[in-house]
């Protein structure tokens, strides 16, 4: 992948979608997430033509705060899961990544930079006419680190905009590859799951 990557909510659409391309505003992913799903289901494109998959996500239990999100490839191996950190997260968007296998020792964890701009936004949007423009104002940064030294390796912030919901990708520390499938993959579910609760 080359970064940054932009990352772009389709507005108006039934189902959630997202849309991700690269520095050069190349498409590299399509996200769709699927609708009336007990189960939390997402498929991710190459493009928005949806003729190659790429990866797989599904929650391992029925609508639960703390359900485990795993990510697959198309020939259905595990490549990794991404879990919220149950009520810590109430107030600071708190995520952690595994490798396959794993549930106790996260490899990465995502945390929102600052639970206030979030409050703030929330407050904001209540205000008629003022909350249109809520989206120039307050906007979440999300923070993937290494659980150990707490080193930032990749960073995810929206871009102010008028009723757009874009968002930027920059990696900030070298990662392996499949590190940076798996960071990638939780980023874009914890937006769906974000997005979700406003």
């Amino acid at each position: 992948m080359q970064y940054p990557l932009t990352l772009t909510f389709k507005l108006f659409a039934f189902a959630p979608q997202i849309s991700v391309a690269d520095h050069q505003d190349t498409p590299v992913l399509y996200v769709r997430q699927k609708l009336f799903k007990l189960k939390e289901a997402i498929t991710v494109f190459t493009d928005s033509k949806k003729t190659d998959l790429r990866y797989t996500i599904k929650a391992d239990r029925i609508i639960d705060f703390s359900a485990r999100y795993n990510f697959a490839d198309p020939a259905g191996q595990p490549l990794g899961s991404v879990k919220r950190r149950g009520l810590r997260s109430l107030w600071r968007a708190h995520y952690e990544i595994f490798a396959p296998g794993d549930t106790e020792n996260p490899m990465l964890t995502i945390r929102e930079e600052n639970p206030w701009v979030k409050v703030c936004d929330a407050l904001l949007c209540e205000i008629p006419l003022v909350g249109l423009f809520s989206g120039f104002f307050f906007n979440p940064v999300y923070l993937v680190q290494r659980p150990d030294d707490e080193t930032v390796v990749m960073r995810l912030e929206k871009i102010p905009a008028f009723l757009s919901r874009k968002f930027l990708i920059k990696q900030v520390d070298a990662m392996s590859e499949i590190d940076q499938e798996r960071a990638l993959l939780s980023l874009l579910m914890m937006l769906l799951l974000e997005r979700a609760r406003g």
